[in-house]
């Protein structure tokens, strides 16, 4: 075997072998736990039972899984809408001012995620620079109640997540062909009849793409709405971590995170279909 291929063989398999341990053993494990009964002496009882499934049916984890499902819509449509247009403008801007933008998308993911909630704590709170600025003025007499309500936790949320959106609908819409767009106009259709009917269409997949880097941290992102609601209303995240290390109940935040993960699945599949008919279009 040659130096090349036994590398090639080489990097494949600890590839592999890396997905194996830190991926796929411990989903495995999750599975398996959510199967198994809660023990007050140990973390489980090997017991097997459908006991956590029956108990996520409960209507107030129900109401709190809607309640998580629209919080993560809301923000995976403000993203959208923020995102988009910024990504088209950034894909049909000039060569020598793109990186810089790039940079500027690029740079939140030089600091810590949670140094940056903490960040917006100081600028929303009753104390903090948005009402100082706004009492300055004098458009205000009293502080705004900002921090800790469920417009906080959006704002926290989007303002983490939008670059995970605006990168997959850069990417698409870099693709584009604007030949097509001409061709649209030539044939008498207006700017924004040329968008619809052309544009959108064909990055289709980088808007599904985008959503669902959006969406599905949003369902589980615990410590935003920690930091910024109070915690005052339960979501699936931070229901799952309490399972986990308050109430000791991994069964329970097992099947819960089993839950997540079909959903991760049929966001994924939604993704390849949509990416194949965007081909198929072409």
């Amino acid at each position: 075997m040659s130096r090349k291929n036994l590398f090639k063989s080489f990097s494949i398999t600890t590839i592999w072998g890396w997905l194996f341990v830190l991926a796929v053993v411990p989903n495995l494990l999750v599975l398996g736990t959510s199967f198994l009964t809660r023990s007050e002496d140990a973390f489980v009882s090997f017991v097997p039972t459908l006991q956590s499934y029956v108990e996520l049916l409960d209507p107030a984890l129900l109401r709190m899984l809607w309640n998580s499902v629209l919080l993560a819509g809301g923000t995976t449509l403000l993203c959208l809408l923020v995102g988009y247009p910024f990504a088209w403008f950034l894909a049909h801007t000039g060569k020598k001012v793109r990186p810089l933008l790039l940079m500027l998308v690029i740079i939140p993911f030089w600091t810590n995620s949670l140094v940056r909630t903490y960040a917006l704590v100081t600028l929303i709170n009753a104390s903090g620079l948005i009402n100082n600025l706004l009492m300055a003025l004098g458009l205000i007499n009293l502080p705004l109640q900002m921090l800790y309500t469920k417009g906080a936790v959006l704002l926290g949320l989007c303002y983490t997540l939008l670059p995970f959106m605006v990168l997959p609908l850069y990417s698409s819409i870099l693709k584009l062909d604007n030949r097509l767009m001409e061709a649209a106009r030539d044939l008498g259709a207006s700017q924004a009849g040329a968008f619809f009917k052309v544009a959108l269409p064909l990055t289709v997949p980088g808007i599904v793409s985008g959503c669902m880097l959006v969406f599905l941290p949003a369902l589980g992102m615990f410590y935003i709405p920690d930091i910024l609601g109070g915690a005052r209303e339960a979501l699936v995240g931070n229901f799952i971590r309490d399972q986990f290390l308050v109430t000791r109940d991994w069964p329970l935040g097992s099947a819960a995170s089993v839950l997540l993960t079909l959903v991760m699945g049929l966001m994924l599949l939604l993704n390849f279909f949509s990416k194949k008919e965007a081909e198929e279009g072409r």
